[in-house]
């Protein structure tokens, strides 16, 4: 008997987020998606870990954009950079981001970029959301006060926790990068996602998982 194999169409795709980064990553896979902000609180809980802060948040974006998106897969995603368990995130300005390089120059700090795919297809989408945590590993370069803040000048990282950029000039402030995800630092863990989308059923060469 000759089996022929039928595709199904891919469901909607909605990134959770308004970041121009994560955005740019999940370009990289082809598939066709929307982008929607989730407008919520990211304040974390007193007593919270920086790795809980970063699951919940991500668990509440994908959420948030669920009870607008109907049946839809939708992606949340979050990051929480530490240094000694203290949370570090965007410096909103020059005068803080030099602050955050001075306090990690020379020193390892551990970024933790959540990520969570909210299947709004199923009934039981709040009970069985898939969610991640990638961490990476990043040492900074001990550099002194002038080239932290010439480097601040030219590429503005100011909307980035920890204050770098590393798939842009950052990469020169730093030292190392360990992690399973080439692509947690910069916000959007693809290896993690496309795992997280095979098992939803997605398919990424003219094929659906079986």
């Amino acid at each position: 008997m000759l089996h022929q194999h039928t595709t199904r169409p891919s469901p909607r795709l909605i990134l959770g987020s308004s970041s121009v980064y994560r955005k740019e990553l999940l370009g990289r896979l082809g598939l066709p998606f929307e982008t929607m902000a989730p407008d919520i609180d990211e304040t974390p809980h007193p007593g919270e870990t920086p790795q809980a802060t970063a699951l919940r948040l991500a668990r509440e974006k994908a959420a948030a954009v669920a009870t607008r998106a109907g049946a839809a897969l939708v992606i949340g995603s979050d990051q929480v950079a530490t240094l000694d368990d203290m949370q570090i995130g965007k410096p909103g300005n020059h005068a803080n981001a030099l602050k955050q390089l001075q306090m990690m120059r020379g020193r390892e700090v551990v970024f933790h970029t959540a990520l969570c795919l909210w299947d709004g297809r199923r009934a039981d989408a709040a009970s069985t959301a898939q969610v991640s945590n990638v961490q990476t590993l990043v040492r900074f370069r001990d550099l002194d006060d002038s080239e932290l803040d010439a480097y601040l000048r030219i590429e503005q990282p100011y909307d980035c926790a920890g204050s770098a950029k590393n798939e842009g000039l950052g990469i020169a402030i730093l030292e190392s990068i360990r992690s399973d995800d080439p692509t947690a630092l910069t916000g959007l863990p693809l290896i993690t996602l496309t795992s997280m989308l095979r098992q939803a059923g997605v398919g990424f060469f003219g094929k659906t998982p079986g």
